[in-house]
């Protein structure tokens, strides 16, 4: 995807970023709300987020390439498709757009914004399924680029649909959204301790993909 200056590339980074994270908090509060029943407030959380990633991705693309993950801007620099010296910046506009975008969750339904999350996510089965998740969006991304990278919107909107119920963790797959759900103890949070398990998961699923994509989507010659 072409990009442009770096000053408007990590406000794209950021302000996708802010606008993911506040989809799935907001989301996820006004479907706590409506129901107790976790399936139908799931699929409440599921629609809205796969649903902004086409909007996100197809409006900010062009801009900055939507990213809007530390794990695919990691996978991206590891390709060589992303400056190493730029890593950080990106890195640090999706993690600071992220919070803001729980912070105006927050404000949105009158919650201190203070808050620290209490629900648990922990243990083997949580952190192979951000493995999975991650590398699987990794793959996506990939695949979408060597053969319709047109599609990419949906493609990465339609897999996260999917991920949120065929993942034990409801597929966070981003180092950046699960630092700001850890700010938000509702529907959509996770502990701030648990992050320890989620992150360096992420991370090493998206590398991982970035290496399998090397060799599967290879130009046949």
């Amino acid at each position: 995807m072409k990009v442009t200056d770096t000053p408007r590339r990590l406000v794209a980074e950021a302000l996708g970023t802010g606008i993911l994270v506040c989809t799935v908090v907001g989301s996820g509060i006004m479907a706590e709300t409506l129901t107790p029943d976790v399936a139908v407030a799931l699929l409440g959380n599921t629609i809205p987020t796969g649903a902004i990633l086409f909007v996100l991705i197809t409006i900010l693309g062009p801009l900055s390439g939507a990213h809007f993950n530390p794990a695919v801007s990691l996978g991206f620099a590891v390709r060589g498709d992303l400056a190493w010296r730029d890593l950080g910046a990106y890195v640090g506009a999706q993690i600071a757009g992220g919070i803001l975008g729980t912070l105006a969750a927050h404000l949105m339904f009158e919650l201190p914004v203070g808050q620290v999350s209490t629900h648990v996510r922990t243990g083997g089965a949580q952190w192979f399924s951000e493995w999975v998740a991650t590398f699987g969006l990794m793959t996506v991304i990939l695949g979408g680029l060597a053969r319709a990278p047109q599609a990419i919107p949906a493609l990465v909107g339609l897999y996260i649909t999917a991920a949120y119920w065929f993942t034990a963790s409801t597929s966070f797959a981003n180092p950046a959204v699960a630092i700001a759900r850890s700010l938000t103890d509702t529907f959509s949070g996770i502990r701030p301790v648990d992050l320890a398990g989620f992150i360096p998961a992420q991370l090493v699923g998206a590398v991982a993909a970035v290496w399998l994509a090397r060799w599967l989507f290879q130009p046949q010659k």
